[in-house]
């Protein structure tokens, strides 16, 4: 096993020890959700966007998955894997990292933490990227106005559940096409409370968009990008939320998205923009490495003479996913509901 997973294994036999003779104590501190966004569509915002034939640049994605390897009511390990992908011109390029983790708490804890963690991980897999001598990305003294770096999420940076500012910043110093694709924007209503992205979709003239902005970026609030829709497929009916970031937004909007239109044609996912799908992809562990994984786990957990104890308290919380078969919780994967 690798020197940092090592370290995991080795952070997870203590902090399991500690919980066992200690407990578990609840934390105090509350995460806070992403603000609701209520606004009135206004058409006049809608802008229609080029189709481009081909786009001469690169484009880098970053994601990562979470899978639980054990788990009990008060505690879990699981792996976390960031990759990514480049694609320039339908040439695609891939890697990941992986780590262990292991977090103490109830389910909720356990989620705000996960959440920390992986996008901690995304940041720095990013910034490793953007400054390695070898990668396309790195540049010392020019300005790589021709290429992308796409993230899974809002635009948010610094703190609890956000990017890191160093990596706005290394993109904002390059000047980095820094981009943030929600998967889902659940807090994104109109002024009846519907979903503002089905409603501005209704109301949209054109087969491919951009809606600017629906609110601006404020650091303050550690919102580094404007939010935006962004439909991207003539084909699709998907639009997704793009937040731009503040320091791209001097320039014409849909000449900085015009580009994506060129790697949003893939039928596997028509209208989202493939190398965020490609990074998501390449983030799933196989089975085979899961279980790998899982027996490494319970060595260490055997070694530290905690396996029994703890395996008595996976019991207790593991009979709804027998019922269903499942004998591994990765095997039924839901992070809402499983960590």
């Amino acid at each position: 096993m690798a020197g940092g997973m090592s370290e995991d294994l080795a952070d997870m036999q203590k902090r399991l020890s500690l919980y066992v003779d200690k407990g578990s104590i609840a934390s105090p501190i509350d995460s806070k959700e992403e603000p609701s966004t209520t606004v009135r569509v206004d058409q006049s915002r809608i802008r229609r966007l080029q189709k481009l034939d081909g786009f001469d640049g690169h484009f880098l994605a970053v994601d990562c998955s979470t899978r639980t390897l054990k788990r009990a009511n008060n505690w879990g390990v699981y792996l976390m894997r960031a990759a990514y992908a480049t694609v320039k011109n339908r040439v695609v390029d891939w890697g990941f990292k992986e780590r262990l983790c292991t977090s103490i708490g109830d389910a909720y804890t356990r989620s705000n933490f996960l959440t920390d963690v992986r996008i901690e991980l995304e940041s720095q897999l990013a910034l490793d990227l953007l400054q390695r001598r070898d990668s396309p990305f790195y540049y010392e003294d020019t300005y790589p106005r021709s290429n992308y770096l796409l993230l899974d999420g809002g635009g948010y940076f610094g703190g609890d559940r956000k990017f890191r500012v160093s990596l706005y910043e290394k993109c904002e110093k390059t000047a980095m096409n820094l981009l943030a694709v929600s998967k889902n924007s659940p807090s994104l209503h109109d002024e009846k409370g519907r979903d503002l992205i089905a409603t501005t979709s209704i109301l949209s003239p054109y087969n491919i968009w951009v809606y600017h902005p629906i609110k601006v970026a404020d650091k303050d609030k550690s919102l580094y990008g404007d939010i935006s829709l962004v439909k991207l497929s003539k084909d699709s009916q998907r639009v997704f939320r793009c937040d731009i970031m503040k320091y791209l937004t001097d320039q014409r909007i849909d000449d900085i998205l015009a580009p994506l239109t060129t790697v949003a044609e893939d039928p596997r996912v028509l209208g989202y923009p493939i190398p965020l799908f490609l990074a998501h992809d390449f983030s799933a562990p196989s089975e085979s490495m899961l279980l790998s994984y899982h027996d490494e786990v319970e060595a260490a957990l055997a070694e530290a003479g905690l396996l029994k104890i703890l395996r008595r308290e996976e019991f207790t919380c593991s009979f709804a996913d027998e019922l269903h078969g499942v004998r591994y919780p990765f095997k039924r994967e839901m992070i809402a509901d499983y960590v």
